[in-house]
């Protein structure tokens, strides 16, 4: 017998069956929203833009650069290490991120030239 399982929200609507689910059912068929990434690119850019006055190093290429790949760097960085800011804005906390990892990103580039 095949048990068909629904899943409810918190009013008792009917939202999806458990194979609807399985399938993805209520995603968006976007895989990346062109506006994700360029809020992305500027919180990078202005993280690397502020980890040039600690580190040193000029052009909008290396804040960007640097700031894209710190954010991945000191995001992981701090999730590795259970690490919370404290920041409660969520743009102030991922500047804050990316520039922590931008510090590291620049400081390693600088040790590797």
């Amino acid at each position: 017998m095949n048990v068909r399982e629904e899943i409810y929200n918190a009013k008792g609507e009917r939202i999806f069956t458990q194979d609807e689910m399985k399938r993805g059912a209520g995603l968006r068929d976007e895989a990346i929203d062109s506006k994700n990434v360029v809020i992305a690119l500027l919180l990078g850019l202005c993280g690397g833009w502020l980890a040039s006055w600690v580190v040193g190093g000029e052009g909008l290429f290396q804040y960007l650069v640097s700031g894209v790949l710190g954010s991945f760097v000191g995001s992981s960085l701090l999730q590795r290490f259970n690490i919370n800011l404290g920041i409660r804005n969520d743009i102030g906390r991922d500047i804050a991120t990316a520039t922590i990892g931008a510090i590291i990103v620049m400081a390693v580039a600088h040790m590797l030239t």
